[in-house]
């Protein structure tokens, strides 16, 4: 008997999927940022909140980052439909914004707040920690063969992402700087874990 899918266990926890990526080159390398699955995946981190454990999946293994997206009751990230689903699809037939349950947080705060605040902007309001480096030094790293901080980076992002979700599933809204620097709030209505 093959296997059944989309079929959950009514026993086992939901297991909610946190979930970013960084690239080996950047959108200048690839000639724009049209061409998002040109830039190949350096290394990939998800949480589980099933598992309750990271995972980090590199260009090697990314066959199973994909089919640990897929077997997520949800999916969450940080523009992670628009560009980390865009850039995995070199890697696979799947059309994965349409096939993937997903709950992005950049998108969501663009409805609500009228435009796409950086992750690191709603982290500081929000959270008062930000994140530890941006997407150029992590190709940088890249380069520079220092995966164990680029794997440290991207983990930070998904724990980043992982507790601006918490708090705005308690708090029923995130901060974040506005073009001004000044905090603003916005409503959420983001499913808990």
């Amino acid at each position: 008997m093959g296997a059944v899918y989309g079929t959950r266990d009514p026993v086992m926890p939901r297991d909610y999927l946190y979930f970013d990526l960084e690239t080996q080159r950047s959108a200048g390398d690839v000639g724009g940022w049209h061409r998002k699955s040109e830039m190949r995946m350096s290394v990939g981190v998800t949480f589980s909140t099933r598992l309750g454990v990271y995972e980090i999946y590199t260009e090697d293994t990314v066959d199973r980052l994909i089919d640990q997206l897929r077997t997520a009751d949800l999916v969450i990230g940080y523009n992670h439909i628009n560009f980390d689903y865009q850039v995995l699809m070199r890697y696979t037939i799947l059309d994965l914004p349409a096939q993937l349950p997903s709950l992005d947080l950049c998108a969501e705060l663009e409805r609500s707040a009228g435009h796409r605040p950086k992750l690191d902007h709603v982290a500081m309001a929000t959270l008062q920690t930000g994140k530890t480096a941006e997407g150029l030094q992590a190709i940088q790293w890249w380069r520079e063969g220092r995966l164990l901080d680029l794997a440290r980076y991207c983990c930070h992002d998904v724990k980043v992402t992982r507790l601006v979700h918490e708090y705005g599933v308690r708090h029923s809204e995130v901060k974040f700087y506005d073009g001004n620097r000044r905090v603003r709030s916005t409503p959420v209505k983001w499913e808990a874990p």
